[in-house]
């Protein structure tokens, strides 16, 4: 990666739309060049270009953040079982008090309650489960914010 491969994701970032031709003009290299590095990165895994759907418009009211305690013997079968989860989109092992983190986004309170009692629950390994529902959001930026100025 060099400064160009940034300044094509810092702008990407900024609009996910962007045509070559606008990146070129940007940074001024060719339309080309641009093609390739884009392609590169994507390729590479640098980068992927997604549509992040505006979960409220979609009828998504709850967005609710799980932090879990498990059984330390299964704590990588806990995170990989919640993984496969589908209404689960982020998963991680966390260290602190909390072994487990699930991020999740649902069409209702009762959908939240349904994947508590019936499929968290029942995760082998799962002691304990705190859930933290949204009530705003403020700043919701996907993946790591590259910058120019910031490598």
């Amino acid at each position: 990666m060099d400064q160009l491969d940034i300044n094509i994701i810092s702008l990407l970032q900024k609009g996910g739309t962007a045509t070559n031709a606008e990146i070129a003009k940007h940074t001024g290299v060719s339309e080309e060049t641009i093609r390739r590095r884009r392609g590169r990165l994507i390729r590479d895994g640098y980068m992927k270009i997604v549509g992040v759907p505006n979960a409220h418009k979609l009828g998504f009211e709850v967005q609710a953040m799980i932090a879990l305690q498990v059984d330390a013997n299964k704590l990588d079968s806990v995170a990989e079982e919640l993984a496969k989860i589908d209404v689960i989109t982020w998963v991680i092992i966390s260290t602190g008090s909390v072994d487990v983190f699930a991020w999740t986004v649902l069409p209702s309170i009762g959908d939240l309650s349904e994947l508590l009692a019936s499929r968290i629950s029942h995760v082998e390994g799962v002691r304990r489960t705190e859930t933290f529902v949204s009530i705003s959001i403020i700043k919701d930026s996907p993946g790591v914010l590259v910058t120019p100025d910031n490598n």
